[in-house]
């Protein structure tokens, strides 16, 4: 098995400036050839019976770093598709608009709480998922790359909010206003299709 390093077509983005995109998408293609490593150095490791068990704990170690790898190679992906296409702002009349009114009672209820769990203290994402079992919409803040998403559910939304993400525009302290821009320069529709997707 190998892992295909996707291209994206990024507009100018407000706010976000092309040599951030530029660095960001680097480091997506670091987490695709890590991911593509780890799995090539774990089937060297497992030539025979004997070096499997000379190996264990290699392999083991191996494994582990593999789903942070694969995650931030697949976090990437959700996160940069939402600016392709440019801004488009929400559809009112989308089932995914309809589906959040009904959870938190208003589109803008939902973005408020969806820009304070991007403002959660340490490197990490914010993401929105649908879970097909409950016919629910859920958020999470995901640790690192891994560790916290919603086993089974859908990615409906995601921000990355490590600090590379907005580090080249904004300081520390005003990584607010890179959530701002993140919602500014957000093709909602690409949201809208992944719920449909998901159902």
């Amino acid at each position: 098995m190998k892992f295909t390093e996707k291209t994206f077509t990024i507009p100018e983005l407000i706010g976000i400036s092309p040599k951030t995109i530029e660095e960001h998408l680097k480091l997506y293609s670091g987490y695709t050839k890590s991911a593509n490593l780890i799995l090539e150095k774990i089937d060297s490791l497992r030539t025979s019976d004997e070096e499997i068990a000379k190996n264990t704990y290699l392999i083991s170690e191996l494994q582990r770093r593999f789903s942070f790898e694969f995650d931030g190679m697949r976090n990437h992906e959700y996160y940069f598709e939402q600016f392709e296409g440019g801004a488009n702002s929400k559809n009112d009349q989308s089932e995914l608009v309809a589906k959040i009114k009904e959870t938190w009672g208003s589109y803008e209820a939902w973005l408020l709480r969806f820009k304070e769990i991007a403002m959660t203290r340490g490197v990490g994402w914010a993401v929105l998922y649908f879970d097909k079992k409950t016919n629910t919409l859920n958020h999470a803040w995901v640790e690192e790359q891994h560790l916290g998403h919603l086993t089974g559910a859908s990615v409906i939304l995601a921000l990355d909010m490590w600090e590379h993400s907005y580090m080249l525009d904004y300081v520390p302290s005003e990584k607010k206003k890179y959530v701002e821009a993140f919602f500014e320069n957000l093709n909602f529709s690409v949201a809208e299709e992944r719920f449909i997707n998901s159902k």
